[in-house]
């Protein structure tokens, strides 16, 4: 009996310790992607995510991906047009469209005038599943999900093993591997790893931006949002509970500068970059044309109009400035802190909910739309938000190439095309410098900017030997964070750290060797599995910007 048992402890030691060459902690679009590519390499690979979906943006957070205007045709990766593609087909596969969608080689489920591509969580979800789903079944890919990181083993400047713990039993479980990528939304191996990062908004003398304040800023972060999805049906009252606090946040005033136009749970806003009032509408199913100010076509992922049968409603997704909350920021204090601002962002969006339902002013003069509905079903929670909060703003690696306002900023590089041209190119992107309002005071910053690249040394931390970020934790600061964050550029940083960790192990080299010695050789590897490194030289740029609005 003795033995029984200790052969029973010796197998439960074994679960509790897995060992992998390439360990991804943070299921986010850049850790999927990632994943992706580390397993394709051949390498066994562990993923895990804290929430009980990969995805991130695309799933947990609700939150419809947003792009530059070249997207159907260049600036982007071959497995990024493939998750496109997949999204598509399967609308085309399993939803009962009408003919003049199904013939629509490029189809908006939602119609949504955000993105060419507004879809419900739950199919991107599927997508991404079906993306991994060769590489978990034949064993080089293990997904651990609900599993959040608690400690890091480091030996000097690499990290031996990361210890996670189950969400669902509390118990703890310990990965080692030659590499290890951090793609969760918050930076959170960072501070844990003890590896040099910083937080918040930087000083002009940190990195002389000229947007930048006089004064470092760490806790001076974007705010962050919980996002909900919503349809609404005429003659139904779907009013939800009156949130406990709903008197604070339909009164709240922020305090801003520039000044906010007035109350937050309101239709008027500041223009993001008049910085002038603008006034929204919203009419559930009435909004004609694309109209900047039209925000239940905003973001909509589901058109009715679209289907067949099986919907009574289109689907709206809220990631609206009245979402954006300023109260505190998730980089810092304790974890009881963190908890009371989460759950105080939920009841914000909540707040905005049930303010909808009953106070917000109809085109005809009336209050409210009791027909409204949270869309739990679709987002996955209980309380009809998303799973998981919207993050714009991650701890940053201290980097071997901290990307600067005057690489990209259009004012600041006359007559030029492009932005930086980085020798060691792994990417491209384009988006404005677009940053919502802060927790530090700001109100939005948005600055022009030109189509960039996305240099290795980014993603190279200044000391940490086998530590790699695969989201937005790469050495950008806090206002050109606001054009590399976007789902594009995210999923190219995760791919290109997935890439280069398998390359590494392949050429038994350091990420840091291979930027000094090996960079053709990686960078030719990155262009055969579809990675874009430069924009065309005859790009032609668009009149205005070849995007609305970022998120």
């Amino acid at each position: 009996m003795l033995g029984k048992f200790a052969g029973m402890k010796n197998q439960i030691d074994i679960l509790a310790n897995i060992l992998a060459d390439i360990l991804i902690v943070g299921g986010s679009i850049g850790g999927c992607a990632a994943a992706l590519a580390a397993s394709q390499a051949g390498h066994r690979v562990v993923l895990t995510e804290e929430s009980d979906w990969i995805g991130g943006q695309f799933t947990s957070q609700a939150v419809p991906p947003d792009e530059h205007g070249w997207i159907e045709r260049f600036g982007c990766t071959r497995s990024y047009r493939n998750f496109r593609q997949r999204v598509r087909a399967y609308y085309h596969r399993n939803y009962p469209l009408t003919n003049e969608a199904r013939s629509n080689k490029q189809l908006n489920p939602g119609n949504g005038w955000v993105s060419p591509l507004c879809h419900e969580p739950r199919v991107a979800l599927a997508v991404l599943e079906e993306m991994l789903a060769p590489f978990v079944s034949s064993g080089r890919l293990t997904i651990l999900r609900e599993h959040k990181p608690m400690a890091v083993d480091v030996n000097g400047d690499r990290i031996r093993a990361v210890t996670l713990r189950d969400l669902r039993s509390s118990n703890e479980l310990t990965i080692t591997a030659t590499y290890i990528l951090d793609a969760t939304e918050l930076g959170e191996l960072l501070p844990l790893s003890g590896a040099e990062f910083v937080t918040g908004f930087e000083s002009q003398t940190m990195t002389g931006e000229p947007s930048a304040p006089r004064d470092y800023q760490p806790h001076n972060q974007q705010a962050f949002s919980i996002c909900f999805a919503m349809s609404h049906h005429d003659g139904e009252d779907h009013t939800i509970e009156k949130p406990a606090r709903y008197d604070f946040w339909r009164k709240f005033v922020p305090t801003l500068e520039p000044a906010w136009p007035g109350q937050w749970l309101s239709w008027t806003i500041t223009h993001p970059r008049l910085m002038t009032p603008l006034t929204y509408h919203f009419h559930p199913h009435n909004e004609s044309g694309r109209a900047f100010t039209g925000l239940w076509s905003y973001r909509r992922i589901v058109d009715r109009q679209q289907f067949t049968f099986g919907f009574d409603s289109d689907v709206c997704l809220v990631n609206w400035p009245q979402t954006d909350y300023l109260l505190g920021d998730l980089c810092s204090g304790t974890d009881e802190e963190k908890a009371w601002h989460l759950a105080a962002a939920r009841e914000q969006s909540l707040s905005l909910m049930f303010w909808l339902q009953t106070e917000a002013q109809r085109p005809d003069g009336g209050f409210g739309w009791k027909g409204l509905r949270l869309r739990g079903d679709l987002t996955g929670s209980p309380d009809g938000l998303a799973k998981m909060p919207y993050i714009r703003e991650s701890r940053r690696i201290q980097a071997e190439c901290t990307i600067v306002e005057q690489h990209v900023a259009e004012a600041l590089r006359p007559n030029q095309k492009f932005a930086e041209r980085y020798f060691d190119s792994v990417g491209i992107g384009f988006y404005r410098i677009d940053l919502h309002p802060s927790t530090g005071g700001n109100n939005y910053i948005d600055v022009g900017s030109l189509p960039f690249q996305i240099p290795l040394g980014a993603l190279l931390p200044v000391r940490m030997e086998n530590l790699l970020p695969a989201c937005k934790n790469i050495g950008t600061t806090h206002i050109t964070n606001g054009c590399y964050r976007l789902h594009p550029v995210e999923w190219n940083i995760g791919e290109a750290a997935g890439s280069l960790a398998a390359f590494c192990l392949e050429q038994k080299t350091s990420p840091r060797a291979v930027r000094q010695h090996q960079l053709a050789d990686f960078q030719q590897r990155l262009i055969h599995q579809g990675i874009e490194l430069a924009w065309p030289d005859d790009l032609v740029l668009a009149q205005g910007d070849p995007h609305i609005h970022a998120q």
